[in-house]
């Protein structure tokens, strides 16, 4: 199990809530509770909320009695390769990584914990194993990572930091997940598929302010415009009831915002459905990775260690625990300037 947070690292996971809202670089996240939440490239995937009307399965699903953790072990090659890249852990033995635990599927801290879970806790967990290296997990705020990172304060940081040109230039990166925009509809909804902006032609679509996500949708309306047909009617709620109550009544066609979140809520009993899911930076695609200091020879052991796990199967069942298939990749790569999909 994770290792367990102190006082004093738990206020810093409630001050990430409110840190979650500053600027990074790539999937925005899709908040409806008023908060501003423009991340580019992979911010801190915090969720919605539980949207529908299985909120009461959602919050179920996030009790620590009810989280399945998959174990690993140790993989030669990523130790051979760990031995041999020159690096040394900011503690003997140990592998640091930081996480910000605001929400599930990708990291939270569950009910009746102080232990972190979510899929990137694991995945960490997962690539300590493979590096013959104990998993030391330290809870920090979004907008404390990088500069943790570059000081030396942590190993690596596995938080879903998207991948982007920006930050190639000051970090080294190990993929490991792909980053999703999710469009998700009332369970019994005839909305059938959004793909493309004309399958969203005169939809009322639910969106966060100052957003990717509202910015792509804004595009969106761009595209319709040119070819005549009827604009997507952005709507904005402060509120995540008024939100839900808005899909379930028909006042609204469907949210819009990390599939990461949204798929989490309706494999959880969420009274709502997928129908479409689109790249985090539309039309082009990108991936999160392991963030580690630029230079410090750490990504490739680790790249070693994460195919490996894709290799013997254990990536996909901890996509399938988190509901997060559709985000899985199939080669773990270094520092890469494309998406694999």
């Amino acid at each position: 199990m994770a290792g367990r947070l102190s006082r004093k690292q738990l206020s810093i996971v409630v001050g990430a809530a409110v840190a979650a809202v500053a600027l990074v670089a790539g999937v925005s996240l899709a908040v409806v509770n008023g908060a501003q939440a423009s991340t580019a490239a992979g911010g801190p995937g915090a969720s919605t909320g539980a949207i529908a009307s299985g909120a009461q399965g959602s919050q179920h699903a996030s009790d620590a009695s009810s989280i399945t953790w998959i174990d690993g072990g140790r993989v030669d090659a990523a130790v051979a390769a760990l031995q041999a890249s020159g690096f040394h852990p900011v503690s003997p033995g140990k592998l640091t990584v930081a996480v910000s635990p605001l929400s599930p599927p990708l990291a939270f801290i569950p009910e009746g914990s102080n232990d972190p879970a979510g899929f990137d806790v694991n995945l960490a967990k997962l690539v300590a194993q493979a590096l013959g290296l104990e998993y030391a997990p330290v809870a920090v705020s979004w907008a404390d990572w990088p500069l943790g990172v570059q000081s030396g304060k942590y190993d690596a940081v596995i938080s879903n930091v998207a991948i982007t040109p920006e930050r190639l230039q000051t970090y080294d990166f190990t993929s490991y997940r792909s980053a999703l925009h999710g469009f998700y509809v009332k369970a019994d909804s005839a909305v059938a598929t959004i793909a493309k902006p004309e399958d969203a032609a005169g939809l009322r679509v639910i969106v966060g302010s100052g957003t990717n996500q509202e910015n792509i949708l804004l595009r969106w309306n761009e595209i319709l415009a040119s070819q005549g047909l009827a604009p997507i009617e952005l709507q904005y709620y402060d509120d995540q009831s008024a939100a839900q109550l808005a899909i379930q009544s028909g006042r609204a066609d469907a949210l819009f915002g990390p599939n990461e979140s949204y798929s989490w809520q309706a494999a959880h009993g969420a009274a709502i459905r997928n129908a479409g899911v689109i790249p985090g930076r539309w039309p082009d695609s990108v991936e999160v990775g392991v963030t580690t200091a630029k230079g410090g020879g750490l990504a490739e052991p680790v790249r070693v260690a994460v195919q490996a796990l894709i290799d013997d199967g254990t990536y996909g069942r901890l996509l399938d625990v988190w509901a997060l298939g559709d985000s899985g990749i199939a080669t773990a790569r270094v520092n890469p300037t494309t998406a694999e999909h």
